[in-house]
Formats: C-alpha cells, structure tokens, sequence
C-alpha cells in the first residue's frame, strides 16, 4: 500500500544472502575479494573497460562525479528540476569545492542539445564568467521520463565537440534499460557517457550504490576524494557484495522490469490523469486534495508533489496483485 518511494523498498532476498557470504574477515577497506571483482563484473556488463567504486549513497555517486569531470572554478550544466540541482542540500557545490550549476530547460527534465546551447553558448568566453565544464543529465528523469540511446548520443557529441564531461545519474538506470530494452552500453559510454551513478538501493539493494568509470583514469582522483569525503567504509565488501548481487543473473533488471510493469498498469487506471508519459517506475497524476484524501483514507501512501498533484512510484517487490487495489481506486476516482 506504500507508493511514495521506492527508496523504502524491501532489500532482495539474494542481497541479503549475499551480505551473510561476505560476513568473515577480509581486508578492510576496498582491497577485498568482492571490491576487487567489480571492475571485471561492471566491465562485462558494459562491455568495456570500467573502473567501479562503490559508494553509499546516491548523494555522493553524483558528487564524486562532478567532482571528477569539474573543477572547483567551473559549472555543471544540469536540467533545473534535476535531483543535483533541488534534492542534494549542496552537496554538489560541496564535494567540488565550489562549482556552479548551471541550469537548463526541457520537457519532462530531459536536456536536449539546444537547451544545452542555451545555457553554454550565453556565457562570455572570459575570466568574468563561470565557465562549463560538464553535463549532468538522469536517467529516467526526476518525472520518471527517458533518454533514448540517440538522445543520449546527441547531448554526448555536443558534450565532446565542447570540451565538457558527460555524467548520467543513474539513481533509476535498471527502470530505462528495461523500458528501452537497449544494452546499457547504448544508453552510456556508446553514447559518450564518462561516468555513470549506478542506482541500486531503489532496485533491490540496501545501501550501496556504484559510480562506474568509462575513462578509468577519472577514478584515481575519485579514490582519494571518497577517503577525504570519510565515505571509504572500512568494511565495504558488504557494499561491493550487494552489488555483485544484483548483478548475478540480470537481478538488477528483472527487479526493473517488475516495477516498471506496476507503474504501467497504475498508468492505465490513471487515464488522463497524467501528467508526464510513464516510461518507468514513477507516476505524476492530477488529484484533487480531497481524491488524495480518499485514497490515503483507504491505507495509500504516496507524495504530494505541487498543487493538484500527486507522485507515485512502484518498487520491485510489487506484483501487478499488489498495485491491482490502487489502480481500482484511482479508477473509481475518475468515475467519481
């Protein structure tokens, strides 16, 4: 009955599992057996080259980051509604020591190349002037939207044709992969990604996230900078084997696949209550204050998101059975 996040999902059974096989002594920090596998198992399921860190949060995925592609003097073009620019408390500011972001427009807070030229191509070429240094751009989107393997591709040939750094936060990356049903290669360093923030925690996990490096040398200074950041866990092999767990057997896009299939059929009950197109896991209706009243009076749990709006956003753990009763009430609100 719980739709206002899939943060507060349950943990998959096998990441639990998983936790137990890594519970003996091992070295500390990141030089353990299961940290040492990550780049192998990332590199295969990209098909090249990684380096991949785990870290805790998808706060300091993101930062790391930028941290990596930008220095303190310059900016970060990011979509305005992006999770970097309203939901970080700073933390990007923070964990570059100071870079600006630089804010974009777009439908469904998807950048495109023109909105992109908007922003660069209005400041000065001089010392005055923040300067861009990167595009930050998620995937799905803060309204659950999601960049195709082309759309990708054009904002990372104006990423390259500019000099900039490409990040792609991934916080919900398994739900557009399995709505696209693309390699993730296309939808990353194919497409002239740099670095990607590889959500877990949303898809099954418990607390560990991965910044995966399609230009491994960007990670000898992410190394030094997660020490310094106090984000180097001296026990971090239970962060890499959750990792390792959701990627054995497709786990981490079977668990998409599930939540994906929940949203779309809230989407069908939902009707013309929508809002923005549901491409993933995440659902922006309109609802009257006393509707979301109704249904939060029946045991639904969901955000208000601005006036007249609602989100709500499906977890792996719920079957179609388990979303059927809210799409059977979204539907009697309609036919109020």
């Amino acid at each position: 009955m719980r739709f206002f996040s899939d943060n507060a999902a349950a943990v998959h059974p096998a990441v639990f599992q998983a936790l137990h096989a890594a519970d003996r002594l091992d070295t500390a920090y990141d030089g353990d057996a299961w940290s040492k596998r990550l780049d192998g198992a990332l590199g295969d399921l990209f098909g090249t080259e990684v380096r991949a860190l785990w870290v805790p949060s998808g706060t300091a995925a993101n930062c790391l980051a930028l941290a990596a592609l930008c220095p303190p003097y310059g900016g970060v073009v990011c979509h305005r509604d992006a999770h970097i620019q309203n939901d970080e408390a700073g933390a990007p500011e923070f964990y570059t020591h100071g870079a600006k972001l630089l804010l974009g427009e777009g439908d469904g807070a998807k950048l495109t190349p023109d909105s992109i030229r908007a922003v660069v191509d209005a400041i000065a070429n001089d010392v005055h002037r923040v300067q861009p240094h990167a595009v930050s751009i998620t995937n799905a989107t803060e309204y659950g939207r999601v960049y195709t393997p082309a759309e990708v591709a054009a904002i990372g040939e104006l990423a390259k044709a500019r000099g900039l750094g490409f990040h792609m936060d991934g916080a919900r990356f398994a739900n557009a992969v399995a709505t696209l049903g693309c390699a993730p290669a296309d939808l990353t360093w194919r497409a002239g990604v740099d670095v990607l923030s590889f959500g877990f925690v949303k898809n099954g996990g418990m607390n560990a996230e991965c910044l995966v490096f399609f230009r491994p040398e960007l990670a000898e200074a992410t190394l030094i900078r997660r020490k310094r950041a106090g984000l180097l866990l001296s026990k971090g092999r239970y962060l890499a084997a959750q990792v390792l767990a959701m990627l054995e057997d497709d786990l981490w896009i079977e668990n998409a696949r599930a939540a994906n299939a929940a949203a779309t059929l809230l989407a069908r009950a939902a009707g013309d209550r929508q809002i923005h197109a549901v491409e993933a896991n995440e659902l922006f209706l309109r609802m009257t204050p006393a509707e979301a009243a109704t249904l939060r009076a029946q045991g639904f749990d969901f955000y208000d998101w601005a006036e007249g709006e609602v989100r709500l956003v499906t977890s792996w753990d719920q079957s179609e059975a388990d979303v059927a009763p809210l799409a059977e009430a979204i539907a009697g609100l309609q036919g109020r």
